[in-house]
């Protein structure tokens, strides 16, 4: 029997914005074909699942497609951790987050979950904007503030009442490890007496850097660590502000670690400022915080 041939490491392909190489264009057809697939199929079946009402068969068709986009991307996934979790308890789960491939890591964890999504992937991704909506994931949009945060509330409620767990990214942004946590999540923890359970993720910047590069990478290193959760007690003993420096403190030291894959860092040389994006530098990372700064002064004073 022919054993088929291995995929190469990297591959650019097209995505919004990227461009197409088409420097061995069997490996290029082979991978846009793959990606077809892999995402034209799940919209149409998901849309027939939730029809019908089949919210079990759904939420295993979730899971079953993401191990095999694992397993298209020969993905390597390192986990650890997995005791801390009780899959009868409905959690705000908080993850790091690198890019779209922290999904494929998640999926492992023992529970029903919906994610918090930003309103531009349901609204300007074609294919990904139908499998967000007939899955039931949470559409936010941060602009909006007090506005949106209480429609997150409203949500969640929903989510909860189901016996679910809801996963909100606290960093709410891919720049890098630096970003700082908001604290939208550990607001939802507190106001609906749910107990926190941190993740630490690194590495997904490598199989997929949206939208810092088309470039898909194949055989990479993905890494999750559980970390034990903050149980109710705990989470209404504590303000906002104390849980998002808790969980960011806790999750940042075991992605520095070196026992993970190394997480991806926001090099403003290399990536830009992101002007006009709202995010803010970790004062964990004071060098950084101090270059952000001495640019967005120099924009302020250039337009006075």
């Amino acid at each position: 029997m022919r054993q088929p041939q291995p995929l190469k490491s990297e591959l650019d392909y097209p995505v919004p914005g990227g461009k197409i190489a088409l420097a061995n264009a069997p490996d290029y057809f082979r991978t846009l074909s793959g990606i077809g697939l892999l995402l034209g199929i799940p919209p149409l079946y998901t849309r027939f699942l939730s029809g019908i009402g089949a919210e079990e068969e759904l939420y295993r068709f979730q899971i079953w497609w993401g191990r095999r986009v694992r397993e298209y991307l020969q993905i390597r996934l390192d986990v650890a951790g997995l005791k801390y979790v009780d899959p009868r308890q409905s959690y705000v789960v908080a993850p790091l987050h690198e890019g779209f491939a922290d999904i494929l890591a998640l999926i492992e964890l023992p529970l029903r979950m919906r994610f918090v999504a930003r309103d531009e992937l349901f609204q300007q991704w074609e294919m990904l904007g139908p499998l967000l909506r007939e899955t039931g994931q949470i559409e936010i949009s941060p602009e909006h503030g007090t506005q949106s945060y209480r429609q997150l509330l409203r949500s969640a409620h929903s989510v909860f009442e189901r016996g679910e767990s809801l996963v909100i990214f606290p960093q709410g942004t891919i720049l890098g490890i630096e970003s700082d946590f908001t604290a939208g999540a550990f607001g939802v923890a507190k106001a609906l007496n749910k107990p926190i359970l941190p993740v630490a993720l690194t590495g997904s910047h490598r199989v997929w850097e949206y939208p810092y590069s088309p470039r898909l990478r194949y055989n990479q290193r993905l890494s999750m660590r559980v970390l034990p959760p903050i149980g109710v007690e705990e989470v209404k003993a504590k303000s906002r502000q104390e849980l998002r420096q808790l969980v960011q403190t806790r999750l940042k030291a075991i992605a520095l670690s070196g026992t993970m894959a190394a997480p991806r860092h926001f090099v403003p040389a290399r990536d830009g400022y992101w002007d006009g994006y709202a995010y803010r530098i970790d004062p964990a990372f004071p060098e950084l915080a101090a270059d952000i700064a001495r640019h967005r002064d120099g924009l302020n004073k250039s337009e006075v």
